[in-house]
């Protein structure tokens, strides 16, 4: 597909129309964890422009949930085409792919630092995807208060499926702990 340039400072500045559309795109937050959005989370994709028929070109974006179940992805979803109508887009196509699947090696390092700053402890370690040997069972995960690694999970699933719930034992709070999938 060839790039379409949308302004004189756009081509001057070399920005194609996907590379704004993925700039849209990118400004959605994730609804359960609002510090993210989801170029932080690595749910986003792809971002494709096409013609289709229209004077504006049609949007087509791409993203994968963190999990195949995930009820945020309706409100994704919906705020991608509210953000790509406001930026005059009229066609706005979201597709969900769920392979390769999601992990947390594609999240950011702003996005993990943003959780951090959030009080949620950031994904550490990397996804043991495709591994044969042996997965570790227990986890220190650092404090987002205090960054004690003195810490103990409460429950396995947190206010969300992709959370754990945590406790420090040095300072006592409570926290969530963003799981490593």
């Amino acid at each position: 597909m060839t790039a379409v340039y949308i302004s004189d400072f756009e081509t001057k500045a070399g920005v194609t129309a996907e590379q704004k559309a993925w700039a849209v795109a990118a400004t959605v937050c994730d609804p359960e964890i609002p510090v993210l959005t989801i170029e932080d989370l690595g749910i986003l994709r792809a971002v494709r422009l096409f013609d289709d028929g229209g004077l504006v070109p049609a949007v087509q974006v791409t993203i994968t949930p963190t999990y195949s179940g995930c009820p945020a992805m309706d409100a994704i979803r919906d705020d991608l085409k509210a953000a790509f109508h406001k930026e005059g887009y009229p066609s706005v196509h979201v597709e969900l792919v769920l392979a390769p699947a999601w992990t947390t090696d594609w999240m950011t390092d702003a996005g993990k630092a943003k959780l951090q700053e959030y009080g949620i402890a950031p994904p550490s370690g990397r996804a043991a995807l495709g591994h044969n040997g042996p997965v570790r069972l227990s986890l220190a995960v650092k404090c987002p208060q205090c960054s004690s690694l003195n810490t103990k999970e409460l429950t396995r699933f947190g206010s969300t499926s992709c959370k754990a719930l945590y406790v420090c034992q040095d300072c006592k709070e409570p926290f969530d702990y963003f799981k490593v999938l």
